[in-house]
């Protein structure tokens, strides 16, 4: 996983997930994000190495390298910021607890499927969007 580039691992399957993959790549400006999936190899190298288990995780992460990692709210919160203007404002919801910001967005997480739907495979980028996708 060599790349100066922030990192976002999302749920390759999940309609909503892949929605947002989406919505990231096209306000993605500054080209600063690449994409692994959480059923591949990058994440699961990625959670072995800090001894998580992969099947309790059931949320974005977002990897800053050389700096940290962020799950669940706070990884969707800096993502948004990342894209300025009045995106930059998402610094305010990051003042509510942590623990009410995660509470809220694992109730969507938890339904996501049945809200959004699920595919069978993991997305598959063209070939324009191939070089963002590192798995």
């Amino acid at each position: 996983m060599k790349t100066d580039k922030k990192i976002i691992l999302f749920d390759g399957v999940c309609n909503l997930c892949n929605s947002a993959i989406q919505f990231i790549i096209k306000n993605d400006k500054k080209d600063e994000f690449r994409f692994a999936t959480l059923q591949g190899k990058i994440a699961n190298d990625f959670f072995s190495k800090r001894n998580i288990d992969i099947q309790k995780t059931d949320s974005i992460v977002l990897i800053e390298p050389n700096v940290a990692y962020y799950v669940k709210s706070t990884a969707a919160l800096k993502i948004g910021r990342n894209f300025g203007g009045i995106w930059s404002l998402l610094w305010v919801l990051e003042q509510i607890p942590v623990g009410f910001r995660d509470w809220v967005y694992s109730i969507i997480a938890k339904n996501r499927y049945n809200w959004f739907g699920k595919k069978n495979n993991c997305m598959i980028p063209t070939p324009e969007l191939k070089s963002k996708f590192l798995d």
